[in-house]
């Protein structure tokens, strides 16, 4: 590698610790999967979350309205049964992308 000085510097072995601390390379296509499950699974839960909050402003606000506290209790336990799910769905993404990926799942080994 050709610093901007012209300076010529070997190989540091980034990539090689990388590589052994758990990250891939940006064309990885488990990496990729990975991270487009991640940003999903974000995007759903702060959705969840600011329906639970939403909920939580309907109750506060209730002023003794039984209607209105009926409504905000089922938009609160909707909302958690939501943010369970989705927990436990990038708990199971997690793994099986880390398992993919970690085991050589894609990649042949040989035997003995």
């Amino acid at each position: 590698m050709k610093l901007a000085q012209g300076i010529e510097v070997g190989d540091t072995g980034l990539s090689d610790t990388a590589g052994a601390a758990g990250y891939g390379t940006a064309g990885d296509l488990n990496v990729i999967i990975g991270d487009i499950i991640q940003v999903a699974l974000g995007f759903v839960g702060f959705i969840f979350f600011a329906y639970v909050l939403y909920g939580g402003f309907l109750w506060m606000t209730a002023q003794g309205k039984e209607e209105q506290v009926q409504t905000a209790t089922g938009i609160l336990k909707n909302g958690i049964v939501g943010l369970i799910i989705i927990s436990a769905s990038y708990a199971i993404a997690d793994y099986v992308v880390g398992a993919i990926a970690g085991l050589g799942a894609t990649t042949a080994t040989p035997a003995g």
